[in-house]
């Protein structure tokens, strides 16, 4: 599943097209995605201009003239490709980009097609279908199932030493899980998870615990892991997140902060930290690969 960095990519390269368009048609191919559409999706769409795109956790949110939220998700394998209309008709996605690779995707898993009013065309392909879309109330989107429960975002100043050392206070789960747990941090994957802790010298066995100290201020690892987790972040979004399996920016070209991974996929290896003399390992938590260095992370 595309994790933070790959979604903010996706909304950064979309963001040129949507911002300020109008949504000029709207072609909805199918009744739903993981869930069912809402009722008159097309319709309701259709005219409104879009004001802004964010991002929240792993959602796309396309703030709407009329108060209403688009929220998007993209599941494990939805995309969104950017073309154009060339005398009415659809031109192919252009896809700049040094690690442009065939994109393999066929067009009938091409579910909805936005027609905009600058006469670019974005196109939401999906061949698992486990992404999802919906129209949520400007004002109502805190309380909506999908967003009420969420936790912090990870590059939001609150994500500190002092918020990570209250959550994990007295708590026995790994460190691992904890940061995966989308109630406490919104937005973090394994990927990342499994990367931040390499740089923060933590290993992802210990308990969540040692974030805080006896009187709950921020221990050390506390003080280690937001900067390590903000860091790993910033640096995979400015390399255009990573090309794992199915996932693409919406310009049809791949990331390649994978080519920067310390850890993640690299069992057997040579920890890359110096003067270390570990060999990357791999256990599984929770259903989840972890990758670390069991000499430097502890």
């Amino acid at each position: 599943m595309p994790e933070l960095p790959e979604v903010e990519t996706v909304r950064l390269g979309l963001a040129p097209v949507l911002e300020g368009a109008l949504f000029a048609r709207v072609e909805q191919r199918r009744a739903d995605l993981r869930f069912p559409l809402p009722l008159r999706f097309a319709a309701r769409l259709e005219g409104r201009r879009v004001d802004s795109l964010t991002r929240r956790a792993k959602y796309l949110l396309a703030h709407l003239d009329d108060g209403q939220i688009l929220a998007m998700h993209l599941g494990m394998s939805g995309r969104f490709l950017i073309g154009s209309l060339v005398n009415g008709e659809g031109a192919q996605p252009r896809m700049p980009g040094a690690f442009t690779h065939e994109v393999g995707v066929s067009d009938k898993h091409d579910h909805i097609i936005f027609e905009m009013s600058n006469l670019a065309v974005i196109r939401y392909n999906d061949a698992r279908r486990f992404g999802y879309m919906t129209l949520i109330g400007a004002g109502e989107l805190g309380a909506h199932p999908h967003f009420r429960d969420l936790g912090v975002e990870p590059l939001d100043a609150a994500m500190n030493a002092a918020y990570l050392a209250a959550r994990g206070q007295g708590r026995k789960q790994p460190l691992k899980a904890f940061l995966l747990d989308q109630h406490v941090i919104a937005g973090l994957g394994n990927i990342y998870v499994c990367e931040a802790l390499f740089r923060a010298r933590l290993s992802p066995e210990a308990p969540a615990a040692q974030l805080a100290t006896k009187n709950g201020a921020p221990s050390a690892a506390a003080r280690r892991l937001a900067p390590a987790i903000r860091a790993v972040l910033e640096d995979a979004i400015a390399a255009g997140g990573s090309s794992l399996r199915d996932y693409r920016k919406a310009d049809g070209s791949l990331g390649y902060f994978q080519h920067r991974f310390s850890v993640y996929g690299r069992e057997g290896e040579a920890c890359p930290r110096k003067g270390c003399r570990g060999t990357i390992g791999r256990i599984v938590q929770s259903g989840r690969s972890t990758f670390y260095c069991s000499q430097c992370q502890t």
